[in-house]
């Protein structure tokens, strides 16, 4: 378990920098943001440039195989199997009735 500082409201302090240059558009649309949720441009801006990173890195996640669930995927699009008994039976009697 990683151990680190906390300060008197239990948050890691903020030790690292990030710069960013942005028009002045940006940083207008920026800062009404901020200000109508109440917060500093700084807060709003790392609160949401974590919120943008932790979704980008969940889908990301998300979309990741482990090597034999990749070989499965790719075996299955390729060889599909053949269908089940009750699926035929079931495909049959939908032909039957709509006439398809």
């Amino acid at each position: 378990m990683l151990k680190t500082d906390k300060n008197a409201r239990g948050k890691s302090p903020r030790v690292d920098r990030l710069e960013a240059r942005v028009t002045k558009e940006q940083k207008a649309l920026f800062a009404r943001a901020a200000d109508l949720q109440g917060r500093s441009l700084t807060d709003f801006l790392v609160a949401s440039a974590q919120e943008a990173a932790m979704e980008t890195v969940r889908a990301h996640d998300a979309m990741r195989l482990s090597e034999r669930d990749r070989q499965l995927f790719v075996s299955s699009l390729l060889a599909p199997p053949s269908p089940a008994r009750t699926l035929e039976k079931a495909a049959k009697r939908y032909r039957e009735r709509t006439g398809r």
